[in-house]
């Protein structure tokens, strides 16, 4: 395994839409969402160590759910959990932690991938990976992997490349907004466009120089602390510097400046995991649809349906079709899939209503 693989793995998001199983206290990617008997942060360091040495996967996350990940992931070592003191988006964590591998190994190459997506083809993942990983090492390249659209979803970013050269490393030209039904299917009629993933590879020469010439001030703040890095001093530097980072993502911070850009059209199935209907469609269903976790259910006139309970619990439905039904604790949530995106708002309203402990 080569020791200049190097992996960051975001675990530091709530997942709100997947409330009420999602809390600030217990996130999404702590959770086994897909009744495999693994996390999805389980799942997605496990998939990199077939290419990563353990060692080199470094988790970054909110400091609140430290306990949480070295608990879930037994092989990593404390040194290995990079802790925000503060949420800032990701371009002040990834230029933190791309510092702190940079000093550990000047000959990295390294990937930058969520904790919570599903990927099916983990052989497929680890070749386009590899491959991203190879063409890193030579160019000085801000590398992502794109998802050929399977249809004109306006719930993600997308990717346009330049389709010239018919080679598989691809040119990006731009990063295109989240569109409207119209403009994603024009987007796919044109033949030149992926989602964007939010999956980066490239070396840490390539990326800590990213940011030295697109982001100077976020640049400079994390550059003092580099004496520090990787030493018993370094949370006093962290403590006191990173709430002064800017909030903004590594996309606007660095990718849609630069002008090194490159995609590889990802060869497995892939799903962002972001809301009950996108768990739904990966789960196996029932004769009238129903998608059932950790429930024994009895349907009548009930179908299409994404219904998760604890422990084994008995539900009965009728009646009902293409609704979330959601049993956690203290709260039942029962709503149509067709209002999914809708779940962010219901919480804030409950958290007013009746307490931030139940979010």
């Amino acid at each position: 395994m080569n020791k200049n693989y190097y992996a960051i793995l975001m675990a530091g998001g709530v997942g709100s839409r997947f409330w009420p199983v999602s809390t600030q206290k217990f996130p999404k990617q702590f959770h086994d969402m897909l009744g495999t008997g693994d996390t999805l942060i389980q799942k997605t360091f496990h998939r990199l160590a077939h290419l990563i040495p353990k060692e080199n996967i470094f988790i970054l996350t909110n400091k609140k759910y430290n306990d949480l990940v070295l608990e879930q992931l037994p092989e990593v070592k404390p040194r290995q959990v990079v802790l925000e003191p503060a949420m800032r988006n990701t371009a002040p964590c990834i230029l933190y932690a791309s510092l702190k591998i940079q000093k550990d190994n000047p000959d990295a190459v390294m990937i930058v991938a969520p904790s919570d997506h599903w990927i099916e083809d983990e052989q497929a993942f680890s070749k386009n990976v590899k491959q991203a990983f190879d063409f890193c090492s030579e160019n000085k390249a801000l590398m992502t992997l794109g998802i050929k659209p399977a249809f004109p979803n306006t719930g993600y970013g997308y990717i346009e490349f330049d389709k010239s050269k018919d080679e598989s490393v691809k040119k990006v030209n731009q990063f295109r907004e989240k569109p409207d039904y119209q403009t994603a299917k024009e987007f796919i009629a044109q033949g030149n466009f992926l989602w964007n993933a939010g999956i980066f590879m490239w070396s840490a020469n390539t990326v800590v120089n990213a940011f030295k010439n697109n982001q100077p001030e976020l640049f400079a703040l994390f550059e003092k602390g580099i004496e520090v890095y990787n030493t018993d001093f370094e949370d006093d530097f962290i403590r006191e510097n990173y709430p002064k980072a800017q909030n903004i993502s590594v996309d606007y911070a660095i990718m849609e400046k630069s002008n090194n850009v490159y995609v590889i059209a990802a060869e497995f199935d892939w799903n962002d995991l972001g809301t009950w209907g996108s768990l739904y469609d990966k789960l196996d269903k029932d004769e009238a649809n129903n998608a059932v976790v950790n429930a024994r259910v009895l349907a009548e006139d009930a179908s299409g349906n994404m219904i998760r309970t604890k422990n084994d619990k008995l539900v009965v439905v009728d009646g009902l079709k293409d609704y979330i039904i959601v049993d956690k604790d203290d709260v039942l949530l029962i709503y149509p899939k067709t209002k999914e995106q809708d779940i962010k708002k219901v919480l804030q309203k409950v958290k007013i209503t009746y307490g931030d402990h139940l979010g």
